[in-house]
């Protein structure tokens, strides 16, 4: 009795694949048999590419790629506001102590 050996495909592979059936429009049939992979695997690759859940392919999706950069993005600049309002705080929290009239006498 022997075992079936299930393949591992590369990220790189996968995303190749996915590219040219939705970007060059070659059939599936076709790149299956170019590329040696089984028809229900490559069409299960297609679907998740095309919904952005497939790894490794967020480069052709260049709306995808556009909200990634926007998020790192706004990432930093939230950052860079949330250390400012920090600063801010300690800075009025100092001035405030030195402003106190002085009731200790």
């Amino acid at each position: 009795m022997s075992k079936k050996v299930q393949r591992q495909y590369s990220a790189e592979l996968k995303s190749s694949a996915v590219k040219m059936v939705i970007e060059e429009l070659k059939t599936l049939s076709q790149v299956s048999q170019d590329l040696d992979i089984p028809l229900q695997t490559l069409h299960s690759w297609v679907n998740k590419g095309r919904k952005g859940e497939l790894s490794g392919i967020g480069t052709y999706n260049p709306d995808l790629v556009a909200l990634q950069t926007e998020v790192r993005q706004l990432k930093k600049q939230l950052a860079a506001a949330e250390m400012e309002r920090e600063i801010l705080k300690k800075a009025a929290a100092y001035f405030a102590r030195d402003t106190l009239p002085n009731t200790r006498s």
